[in-house]
């Protein structure tokens, strides 16, 4: 009988048939064709059958269909799942919604957060402390009461996420059996669907789980439908889920079909290599939507925490990185860059050469270039489906957009072949840049990798991608075209629990006996699928981390002294060195069982090769044309070698050997790729701008900043740091002008280089090869004292001049002061806010300053509290940058120092004009903004068109508090730079350039600009917030946002944390102001309350989004947040905050947002009121209380309607 292994993908379906006798027939057709067929993979298997339209499948014909399917990944991405009811904890009703506070794009003034897949939220009167406490019943009427009244609105599918149910299951339970006796047809338990720590990933994995299993099994019962008696002779249709495992299709969940296509590709990857002998591998799975990249060291590698489509999951699904450059990815130039991506043509309209009408194209570029053969590729386009790929649509729209990009940067015109080339160069860096993220900022060689290359893009630009990452082999299966289909069919079946273990190494007998219970389901539920006891191997991963740490690292579970060795050896391979712990902590275990299928990729490629006339075709590569061999690969011999430029084309997919590479053809047909001549790795270029270059440059300058970022955020020990992510990574040039900044927190921006430059002007002629510098001075490019900032300079190989210097900023858990977290909200002297560092030398000729550098944190008047701590996270810093180093050495190997020089100014020019084009359309302005302390902050905005140029003039301003009100000037400078970033509009790098028309003056001795010793404490949370409303005030494009961090710290000798609390944001001239989330120059993120609860004394009573509290208008401001904290042990809370007496001003007439609260609700029933910069001490059972601003309306509701 047949078997048909199916991956319905974005673009294409793919399927591979197994006839009876054993011979494979790979087949492809587009994901969507209405006019054609209702569903693709039914489609391919009745072709594969040659069975005529309507006639029904034989009995007896198919014993398995295998398949990975995109349409619970579509439903999620078009928001068109099943009406979901969500059930949770009292006070938490809009815990999902609010997530983790931050916004998805820093720069996004209308900012757009995930929709939501639950249509409705009920919060359920109960709560269970961290411990299983239960300190409010079940009310079990409520519960009752609600889900017959959501019955009754058309509601059948609900999802139930409670506090803590991941330990303490009874409240789900019991909801569970009330949810099935009133009838509901879809019922998800948090504690089932992910039986995981942090309630806001587990109650989105639940949330999924209920909104797309529904679709599932519609589709599931459509496919069995359409196969009819064909399948019911066997029974067997299964599903690939995301952890890599095949299941029945009865058991398929939709929190386990986000990634049911690529993880069959993963499978395929590893398999048909392995059988190769490969056991090192990089997968490169390149469609015609986007490429994912994968990385295989012996062992599946598996995320339990991946975010798809704004849903953050938690359940295991195969670690797989996907970036927005596939086939379909379109072309386009823009503010003076050529970009490919992020958005794509699908199947419909499809690229240019669909003859459907759409834009250019990756694939076009290929179809240009002669390494996609209109001839060879399947005939499927045009009215009728049987026309080939257009290629003369193609050149007329490349030569097109050739003549715009020459009017407009006043450059000779290029060659349609040559911009299509450009076009090419920029996606294969991006995709190699992904693949930099899964191997390079791990810790892996990647240079010591085979490249397993497959979809239907991917032989393409395989070698220009092993090329850029310094990769020599490549791995090309007979099947790569389709082996996300193949894989389906070399999978095993597998099942997967987990359990939250969360108990020091040292209880393994405990762990034993969960484990034990974990493979009794597991085992069960492989068994019951038709696997022989014998074909079943059980797996057990223990993932283990340090106290107080959420870096989580997988080993083996065994003995405690194998599992800490194991531990060491996975750290220092990860990051580079073994942490010093006094506890590890088990926090997961993982338990699977895997059934073996039988299905062996050597057994199931036969090579018979088949005669075919030699043929020639035209390939464009480096700028000229010329003739090169195009072979069919079905007619090479085993042992046969091909040397480059050539081309390879097959049924599933077109493989193109550059030159210096060669293929050889070996057993099982399978394609290996060596590189056989030295890859010339400097290239000359030249200085002068070049469109092409300066995108790829943009890209590799951003790329370093972001692992110099990965760097940090893994090897830093301190939560700030590691988890709420408040740091910030650069680059500079010589000069000290910033090149790249990493768009970690906003109020970073542009700040350090102020600190880069003064380190070169106060060290200038003494600096030498291996110093690194260390510096948090406000009054001398510092922001604030726990923003500590590490410079390393970098010297060219003859270690005489510096040729570009990294930074990395970290938010330091305390840095001394009067309070913990040096954050006192009455401090009037610098001092009293902690240990203040200037220009100290950290490292000196590669050699670290630790005893010196101790004896400075434990120095001043207020000392820092943690010193080993402190060292830690500088340790990581100067880590981050040794990465930044390494990473910007390498580029200047490759393209000369000259050439990286000419860019790093090229690409400073190119965000200057897109400055300059907004200064080109603004008016002269000004605005007065008034704080809470009667303070002001004047600004005026002076256009010079004819300069194209503006003067930003902040005189007026109050001066220097007598408090911390006051910001450095370095602040000031960020704030700027972050508001005309955002009215660019457009996806450009942050750099210097960004400054260049701006003169902004700033009054000496004003609380934007304060001398020492002022205290500084709020400038960077606080004030930096108000000098950002006061810009959009004068600049009128969006309302006043909460204009504040809402600090809270609280902490005892035995506890510390600190928080930052969003609110609302302002409306625009055509958007509402976003609820609940951080504005402007933060965008750091929540503690999840599961976690908090777990590691604090505290419970989180709510945490709610404040309704109401947006200005009105014809666009309302968003909402701001209210968070309850109750304190279980004596505690000292800190808070500085604004908006408190003035309230966030609407625009253009819009009504103001509500002001901010912060009180305490003690024991006794007190309720009593704090200042908006205040600090209090809380006894056991106090609960702190924060309503935070909402955001101002934009024009009055009758003027607006007027107006249209």
């Amino acid at each position: 009988m047949w078997q048909f292994w199916v991956d319905r993908g974005g673009t294409f379906t793919d399927i591979v048939g197994r006839a009876p006798e054993g011979t494979l027939h790979s087949h492809k057709l587009l994901s969507e064709n209405p006019e054609q067929y209702k569903d693709a993979a039914v489609q391919g298997i009745r072709e594969l059958l040659k069975l005529a339209s309507g006639d029904p499948i034989p009995k007896h014909m198919i014993s398995a269909v295998k398949m990975g399917t995109t349409v619970a990944t579509n439903a999620l991405l078009e928001r068109k799942g099943e009406r979901t009811l969500l059930l949770i904890t009292q006070g938490l009703g809009d815990l999902l919604r609010i997530g983790y506070q931050n916004r998805p794009k820093l720069f996004d003034l209308n900012i757009k957060l995930p929709e939501q897949l639950y249509e409705r939220a009920v919060e359920v009167p109960e709560r269970v402390t961290a411990q299983g406490e239960v300190i409010t019943p079940l009310d079990e009427n409520a519960v009752r009461n609600s889900l017959r009244d959501a019955y009754a609105s058309g509601f059948r599918s609900v999802a139930v996420a409670l506090m803590h149910s991941y330990r303490f299951h009874n409240h789900e339970l019991k909801i569970g059996e009330i949810a099935r006796q009133e009838g509901f047809t879809q019922i998800s338990l948090s504690h089932q669907t992910s039986p995981l720590i942090k309630l806001v990933g587990r109650g989105d994995t639940t949330v999924v789980d209920a909104y797309l299993s529904p679709i599932l099994r519609r589709y599931v019962q459509q496919v069995s439908d359409a196969l009819g008696d064909g399948l019911q002779s066997c029974g067997a249709l299964m599903f690939m889920q995301s952890n890599g495992g095949l299941t029945d299709a009865g058991l398929f969940q939709g929190k386990d079909a986000i990634l049911s296509g690529p993880a069959g590709g993963v499978v395929g990857m590893v398999k048909s290599a392995q059988a190769a002998g490969f056991d090192k591998l990089i997968g490169f799975d390149m469609g015609g939507t986007s490429t994912d990249v994968c990385h295989f060291a012996g062992d599946y590698e598996r995320s339990f925490e991946t975010e798809v489509a704004g849903v953050r999951m938690r359940a295991p699904m195969m670690s797989i990185h996907t970036v927005a450059a596939g086939g379909g990815s379109i072309l386009s130039f823009a503010n003076g860059r050529m970009q490919v991506g992020p958005h794509s043509a699908g199947a419909n309209p499809g690229p240019a050469c669909y003859r459907r009408g759409g834009p250019l194209t990756v694939t076009d570029c290929n179809v240009l270039l002669g390494k996609l053969q209109p001839d060879q590729f399947p005939h499927v386009f045009g009215p009728n489906a049987d026309q080939p790929l257009d290629p003369k649509v193609v050149r007329d729209l490349f030569e097109k957009l050739s003549k715009q990009i020459a009017a407009e940067t006043g450059q000779a015109q290029k060659s349609a072949e040559d911009l299509a080339e450009g076009f090419l160069r920029i996606a294969v860096e991006n995709m190699a840049n992904a693949i930099k993220k899964i191997s390079v900022q791990r810790g892996y060689d990647v240079t010591q990798y085979t490249l397993n290359c497959f979809g239907g893009a991917g032989g393409q630009h395989a070698c220009q991608v092993a090329d850029v990452l310094g990769i020599k082999s490549i791995f090309i299966h007979p099947y790569a075209g389709v082996l996300s289909a193949f894989g389906m069919g070399l999978a095993d079946i597998r099942s997967m629990r987990e359990h939250q273990f969360a108990e020091d190494i040292s209880q393994t007998a405990q762990a034993e006996e969960i484990f034990t219970k974990l493979e009794a389901t597991t085992r069960q539920e492989v068994l019951d699928q038709g696997i022989m006891p014998d074909q079943i191997t059980l797996s057990r991963i223990a993932h283990i981390r340090t106290a107080g740490s959420q870096q989580i690292l997988e080993v083996a579970f065994g003995s405690e002294q194998r599992m800490r060795s194991d531990f060491d050896a996975a750290h220092l391979k990860r990051f580079g060195f073994i942490p010093k712990y006094q506890h590890l902590i088990i926090d997961l275990l993982s338990s699977e069982a895997i059934g073996a299928t039988g299905e062996a990729a050597s057994d199931s490629v036969e090579s018979s090769p088949k005669a075919a006339a030699d043929k020639v075709t035209e390939l464009y590569e480096n700028g000229a044309g010329r003739t090169v061999a195009l072979i069919d690969r079905a007619s090479l011999q085993k042992g046969q070698k091909l040397t480059g430029p050539a081309v390879i084309f097959e049924d599933t997919g077109t493989n193109v050997i550059d030159r210096g590479w060669q293929a050889e053809t070996v057993d099982g047909g399978n394609l290996i790729l060596k590189r056989i001549e030295p890859i010339k790795r400097a290239e000359a270029i030249g200085t002068s701008v070049d469109p092409v270059m300066l995108e790829v440059f943009n890209n590799l300058f951003m790329s370093t900043a972001e692992q110099m970022g990965a760097t940090l955020a893994n090897t830093a020990y301190s939560v700030n740091i590691k988890e709420r992510l408040d740091f910030s990574c650069a680059i500079f040039g010589p000069e000290g002008d910033l090149v790249a900044n990493a768009p970690h927190v906003p109020v970073h921006l542009g700040s350090m280089s102020e600190s880069v430059r003064r380190i070169l002007q106060q060290n200038e002629g003494k600096i030498r090869p291996g110093d690194v510098f260390m510096m948090n001075n406000p009054f001398n490019g510092g922001t604030h004292l726990p923003d500590v900032t590490v410079i390393t300079p970098v010297f060219d190989d003859c270690e005489t001049d510096i040729i570009f210097l990294v930074a990395s900023r970290g938010h330091h858990a305390d840095i001394g002061g009067k309070t913990p977290g040096s954050a006192p909200p009455d401090s009037q002297h610098i001092e009293e806010e902690g240990v203040l560092i200037d220009n100290f030398l950290l490292v000196s000729k590669g050699v670290f300053q630790e005893s010196e550098t101790r004896d400075l944190l434990a120095s001043a008047r207020y000392p820092c509290r943690n010193i080993d701590q402190n060292m830690a996270d500088l340790g990581a810093q100067i880590a981050a940058n040794a990465t930044g180093a390494e990473g910007l050495r390498k580029t200047v190997d490759h393209f000369g120092l000259d050439v990286v020089h000419a860019y790093m100014g090229h690409v400073q020019d190119n965000a200057e004009e897109s400055v300059r084009r907004v200064l080109d359309v603004l008016k002269d302005c000004s605005f007065r903004y008034p704080l809470d302390s009667g303070a002001e902050i004047a600004v005026k905005i002076e256009v010079e068109k004819s300069a194209r140029k503006a003067v930003i003039d902040f005189t007026g301003t109050s001066p220097q508090d007598r408090q911390n009100y006051n910001a450095p000037r370095s602040i000031c400078r960020a704030v700027v730079l972050y508001v005309f970033r955002t009215l660019v509009g457009a996806d450009i790098p942050m750099n210097e350039g960004c400054l260049k028309p701006l003169d902004i003056r700033i009054p000496d001795g004003s609380m934007i600009n304060p001398r020492y010793p002022a205290a500084v404490i709020s400038g960077n949370t606080e004030v930096s917030q108000a000098i950002a409303d006061t810009l959009y005030g004068a600049l009128g494009v969006i309302a006043g946002s909460q204009g504040t961090m809402n600090n809270f710290v609280y902490g005892n000798e035995r506890y510390q944390n600190y928080e930052t609390i969003g609110g609302g944001t302002g409306a625009g001239p055509d958007f509402c102001g976003a609820s609940a989330v951080h504005s402007h120059m933060t965008n750091t993120r929540m503690t999840d309350p599961e976690v908090l609860e777990s590691r604090f004394p505290v419970r989180v009573d709510e945490f709610s989004i404040r309704h109401g509290s947006g200005g009105q208008g014809a666009y309302s401001g968003g909402d701001g947040i209210t968070r309850k904290l109750a304190f279980l042990e004596p505690m000292t809370v800190t808070v500085l905050s604004s908006h408190r007496v003035t309230e966030p001003t609407g625009s253009m007439g819009g009504g103001a947002g509500k002001c901010g609260e912060n009180m305490i609700a003690r024991q006794d029933g007190a309720l009593e009121k704090l200042q908006g910069n205040d600090a209090a001490q809380m006894s056991a059972g106090d609960v702190f209380i924060m309503h935070t601003p909402g955001g101002g309306g934009y024009f009055t509701k009758i003027s607006h309607v007027l107006k249209q």
